[in-house]
This record gives structure tokens, sequence and C-alpha cells, in this order.
């Protein structure tokens, strides 16, 4: 191995990844080359190892890894030099910025095709990655980069709450406790809801949400009373009946945000109880320019704190075991990072 060469995970085929030398190569015209911190470890990673991700949604073999966060170490040609040893974090969507999408801003809805760091381009799994400038958001010396590798679902939980448009005083319910659903109860209590109730399964989980801003914990086994409740009610969980529970909470002419990606075989919505009850759905998938925005300003503000989330720290020899404790089912596990 040379002096300058690094290392990744290379998931050849599902199942099936080895770890590689990474020879670090400059960075192209308009792009940055950037050493990894921490880059965190996600149920779309466990999708991406089992085989389960749609084929239109990823590219093997890949270097996995999209939530990521590092320090730029090289810049390219047309490059801002100044930009070389700025923490950062950056966009995972490689959109074309030309189509009638990109334009208006809703760039995770690029027409140019699916193309994301981490599943059709080398991610944060290694030692560094290579992006185009153009995607970095910069952030403040001194950035805990641990907690800022939580910026890449922090900013999917943003575009959730800015489509969502919440209105302080409204009643809120967060369906799901996991990484997003606890991330999204911190950025919405600093709205200030008249409510804002987490609804998990895990008991212990959704006590959680209360430590990060909620005001009151159910399990859907305690839900009956509440239907019908809520002004907004943001669903993450992605189980096979979250999205239709999360309408069942919402009152007449309220509005629902669908985040979490189901497997195939969930619980449909019923379109005739939607338009009696006039309920307007939202659905996001990743996070557009300005959201990745908005969610590092809030990180920077100290009105989201990925930190106390993360409950496990692996090198990246243990990708195998990051992604076996991931959607493994136990309780106290958290937010896996790998450290390259």
């Amino acid at each position: 191995m040379s002096p300058g060469a690094g290392r990744a995970v290379l998931l050849e085929r599902p199942g099936s990844h080895r770890l590689v030398t990474a020879e670090p190569a400059p960075p192209g015209p308009g792009e940055v080359l950037v050493r990894v911190a921490a880059a965190g470890v996600c149920g779309s990673d466990r999708e991406l190892y089992e085989g389960n991700r749609a084929p239109d949604y990823v590219r093997y073999p890949v270097v996995p890894g999209h939530e990521w966060s590092g320090t730029v170490e090289a810049v390219g040609e047309g490059v801002d030099p100044a930009l070389t040893g700025r923490a950062c974090v950056a966009e995972g969507f490689r959109n074309c910025r030309s189509c009638d999408r990109c334009r208006a801003g809703e760039t995770s809805l690029c027409s140019g095709g699916y193309d994301e760091t981490g599943f059709t381009r080398p991610g944060g799994f290694a030692t560094t990655l290579t992006v185009p400038a153009r995607l970095l958001h910069l952030l403040r010396p001194g950035t805990d980069l641990r907690a800022a590798a939580l910026l890449e679902p922090a900013a999917v939980v943003a575009a959730a709450a800015l489509t969502a448009a919440a209105r302080p005083a409204e009643r809120i319910a967060v369906v799901g406790a996991g990484t997003l659903g606890l991330l999204a109860v911190q950025l919405l209590a600093a709205g200030s809801p008249a409510e804002l109730l987490v609804v998990d399964p895990r008991a212990d989980r959704a006590g959680q949400g209360v430590e990060f801003g909620g005001t009151g914990a159910r399990t859907p086994g305690q839900l009956g009373p509440l239907a019908g409740r809520y002004d907004l009610v943001v669903e993450t969980a992605g189980a096979a009946g979250s999205a239709a529970g999360a309408v069942a909470l919402a009152r007449r002419g309220g509005r629902v945000v669908l985040t979490g990606l189901p497997a195939p075989g969930a619980t449909g919505l019923d379109p005739t109880e939607l338009a009696m009850r006039q309920i307007t759905v939202h659905t996001v998938f990743g996070a557009p320019s300005a959201a990745w925005a908005h969610a590092v300003r809030c990180f920077e503000a100290g009105l989201l704190d990925p930190a106390p989330l993360i409950t496990h720290e692996l090198p990246l020899e243990g990708y195998a075991d990051a992604v076996k404790l991931v959607g493994g089912g136990d309780p106290g596990v958290g937010k896996v990072l790998l450290r390259p």
C-alpha cells in the first residue's frame, strides 16, 4: 500500500464485500476530494447489502455510504482553493441542474435519472471520496463531525418539515422513533407545537422521543382515542401499516407526510377515506438542496443535535457487523457509524 493509499468497502454484489486498497485520484474539474470522518449506516444500506433495493436505484459493484461527513483535502480545476481544510457534508443526488425540476429547485426530482452517492457512485465507507464541489455544504470549524454524519437523514426530515409547513400551536404526531423520527421530533419541537406525540411499537424508543422534545409517547395499540386528532402527521417508520395509521391520526382536512419506504405488501391508503376526510398526503424521497441548507442551519443553530442517537462506532473492517446491527431488532442499537 502506498503512503497516500486509503481503503474502501467494495460491495461487489449482494452479500459479497471486501475491503480494498483505494488510491485517491486527484479531483477533476469542479470536484473536491474529501477525507471521510464518519459515515452512518442505515436501513437502505442493509437493503443494498441484502439485494433488496430496487434495481433502478443501485449499481453494483459499489462503495456504499450515503450519510457521511468529512474535510476537504484537495480541489480540482475551477474550485476555490480556500475550500481545502473545510469541514463539510454533501448532497447525495447528482442532479443535472438543467431540467425543469432542477430549475424549479426540486433537485431530488431531477428528470435526468437517478444517480446518488453510495448507491450508483462511490460513497463514504472509505477513507476518501470525490464529489462535485457544487453539492458541498460547509460547516463551521470545530464542528462535531460524528454528529454531522447524520445530516443526510436530517435533510430528509427537513424536507418533510418544509413540505408540511407546520405552524406554531398545531397538534403534531410523528409515527416512528428511529433516526428519522427522532430527528423529526427535534426539528418540529423547535416550531412550538401545542402537542407533539411520538408513536412507536417500542415503548422505550417512543419514550426517547419525549427526551428529544415530544410532549407524549404512545404505542400503536394506545392510539384509539387519538384517531382524527392531529393537524399534521409525519410518518417515518416505513412499516407495513404505518402510512395507514398516520392517516387515521390526522384530523379532517389534516396533512400527512410519508417519509418511510415500506417493503412490498404494505397496507394501502383508501382513496375514498382520503377524499371524504380531505386529507392532504405528501411524500418525501431524499432531500432537495433547500432542505439540506435548512438542516445544516438548524444543526449549527443547535436545533438539531443528532449526537445522542449514536450508539455504535466501528472501523471499516466492521462493515458486515454494522449491517447486522442495523435493523436487527436490538432496542439498544441506535445510529451505527463507520469510522474510516
